[in-house]
């Protein structure tokens, strides 16, 4: 029987573990040559990540992050300020002496409003300091001084929407879900509209953020804003927009951990996010296993050279040795071997096709599917 692409992923996950076993005492008792965690030291240069979002989007979500205004607001003098629009509801105050007036006006869907002496004033597209000033030289030819301040009371003609999974779209027991507009009331980053949504849920694949505008899709690593701090890719929001973050496929971030553990398996990278964790999630190791020769491979891809890492987890364990507690990224490999390692390199290659069947089956499929003898029996 052969292994082909319409074995079920369990039964291939099931003999990838057995084969692991026969690499893991096939290996030598000399010491393991994979990067020490003491002395891995990942620059830029060296980090070894799956790209998702690619530098063309990166460059051009870098450009809107940038821009000084659009139409929501526009810069005077330095401080940004909203752009009025029709269905907006202005609140007007004329001052004589020390006694204030406060008059509500609404834009009409022409974008203009009539206030006092002054008919159809043209203010869509005006900021209230600019249109301000258009009222006090309008208002000149009849009253001396004129004195007046322009406020928003209710930013109506401005929006953008978010779908997916966002906080304020998901229903409770005690409120509904919200209709996914968001009001815009001037400057706006990403992060800022997302916290108007209260949020992202747990589900949300935040790595794969959408935003749509006219017509056209930019992909965005919100983590990397979140957690890099990379505020190039923190977009200004434009009237309009809409923004997805969708949900996490079936599995979402993972890790694997295979050899001398209770409970091989793939695990949530959330519930994982050290060697610690993913070795607790799979039942602490087995009375064969080296855990002080505990592997952690990462990166690995096609013609990719992937990072193999060696972690002490005996020293983790008993000296409190808190730097071998690697810090997991998605599609991380842990393996506790049974026996040293002889030659990691040697080890990377035998463990190559149960990675591809894993990680990249579309390259397993590729170039094992026509070998008549692997996995016969």
């Amino acid at each position: 029987m052969l292994v082909n692409r319409y074995y079920s992923p369990l039964l291939i996950f099931l003999m990838s573990c057995g084969l692991v076993f026969l690499i893991s005492s096939c290996s030598s008792s000399t010491a393991v040559k994979g990067t020490p965690v003491k002395e891995l030291k990942l620059t830029e240069g060296k980090r070894i990540v799956a790209e998702v979002v690619s530098q063309e989007d990166r460059e051009a979500v870098a450009r809107l992050s940038q821009v000084k205004e659009n139409a929501v607001f526009k810069e005077i003098r330095g401080v940004s300020e909203y752009r009025v629009g029709p269905l907006d509801v202005l609140e007007i105050n004329s001052y004589i002496g020390d006694k204030m007036n406060t008059t509500s006006v609404t834009v009409n869907s022409r974008g203009a409003i009539s206030y006092s002496f002054i008919d159809d004033l043209a203010a869509a597209g005006l900021t209230p300091s600019e249109l301000d000033r258009e009222i006090t030289e309008g208002l000149s030819s009849y009253i001396r001084n004129p004195r007046i301040d322009v406020l928003i009371k209710e930013f109506n003609s401005k929006s953008a929407m978010v779908l997916g999974e966002f906080a304020s779209l998901q229903t409770t027991y005690y409120m509904q879900a919200g209709s996914g507009r968001i009001p815009l009331k001037g400057r706006m980053t990403l992060l800022d509209l997302i916290a108007e949504a209260r949020g992202y849920t747990v589900d949300a694949d935040i790595k794969n953020t959408k935003l749509i505008r006219g017509g056209q899709t930019y992909m965005i690593n919100l983590f990397d804003i979140i957690e890099k701090g990379d505020l190039s890719q923190n977009v200004v929001i434009d009237d309009g927009d809409t923004v997805e973050i969708p949900e996490l496929p079936q599995f979402g971030e993972r890790v694997y951990v295979l050899g001398e553990v209770a409970k091989q398996g793939i695990y949530p990278l959330k519930d994982a996010k050290d060697l610690l964790a993913a070795v607790s999630l799979a039942g602490s190791f087995t009375r064969f296993a080296k855990e002080e020769n505990t592997l952690v491979m990462r990166g690995y891809g096609p013609d990719k050279e992937p990072l193999v890492m060696m972690s002490d987890l005996k020293a983790l364990l008993r000296e409190a040795d808190l730097g071998q507690n690697v810090h997991l990224e998605d599609g991380d490999l842990v393996y506790v071997p049974r026996m040293k390692i002889g030659d990691v390199n040697d080890w990377v290659e035998n463990i190559k096709p149960i990675l591809d069947i894993l990680l990249w089956p579309g390259e397993f499929d590729r170039y094992y599917s026509d070998d008549e003898t692997l996995f016969a029996f």
